[in-house]
């Protein structure tokens, strides 16, 4: 099993930016990619970025410019700097975690941390 827990959550102005972390513990060792999804009120869970232990990144197309997702294989975080919020970036944002094992993908999530974009 593998717990992920986030931090850096908030309020903030459009414009501004936050910047959202994520550590990892258990079976830490099985992870292959790490990243983040977001999901607003009503609407369904969807990426906003992920990577790979080898550090290959994969981004939604409404964040490629503004936000920057890095990870840090020692310390087992995975961080995602937000930059030119917008109103619609308002919504939970859940750290996500994977391993593939003899086939097999097992994923973990997050309890997820709050984001709101608003003056």
């Amino acid at each position: 099993q593998v717990q992920l827990v986030e931090s850096g959550g908030g309020l903030v102005q459009p414009g501004g930016s936050l910047r959202l972390s994520c550590a990892a513990s258990g079976s830490i060792s099985r992870i292959y990619r790490m990243g983040w999804y977001r999901q607003a009120p009503g609407q369904q869970r969807e990426l906003v970025a992920t990577i790979t232990s080898s550090g290959n990144t994969n981004y939604a197309d409404f964040v490629k410019g503004r936000f920057t997702i890095s990870r840090d294989n020692a310390k087992n975080t995975v961080s995602l700097q937000m930059n030119s919020l917008k109103p619609e970036d308002t919504a939970v944002h859940y750290c996500y975690a994977n391993s593939v094992s003899s086939g097999t993908l097992n994923q973990w999530w997050g309890q997820g941390t709050q984001v709101t974009v608003s003056s």
